[in-house]
């Protein structure tokens, strides 16, 4: 098993800046899927969710989750449509990853691992 070296700055890595990430069984605090990617799992799954509902879910703070439903709202991947006194969210699953490597992929493709092809 090999080491990588990683040029994050502090706050770049898992949450990009927008609250803790939750302790892991190993105890070094990292995961996988970022908060961003869960928040927008999260939504996939239940568009009514309130951001409160979303923070607890996703283990973040409350004005954490608030910061990143902007930052998924300011790079299209959903539109916050006002229902009521409430929000409901419609997500874009057409958007492609923002990151490079990854670009070439429609973000449908990670929501459909986690909740099934869309109908």
């Amino acid at each position: 098993m090999s080491k990588r070296a990683t040029t994050e700055s502090p706050g770049e890595g898992e949450g990009g800046g927008h609250g803790a990430s939750a302790a892991t069984p190993e105890g070094n605090g990292w995961t996988l899927l970022t908060s961003h990617g869960r928040v927008l799992l999260l939504i996939a799954r239940d568009p009514g969710r309130r951001v409160r509902d979303l923070a607890e879910r996703a283990q973040i703070t409350e004005r954490a989750a608030v910061g990143i439903v902007k930052d998924l709202e300011q790079a299209g991947y959903i539109t916050k449509i006002r229902d009521g006194r409430r929000n409901r969210y419609v997500v874009h699953d057409e958007v492609a990853f923002r990151h490079p490597a990854e670009a070439d992929h429609p973000v449908r493709e990670l929501i459909e691992i986690f909740t099934g092809p869309s109908t």
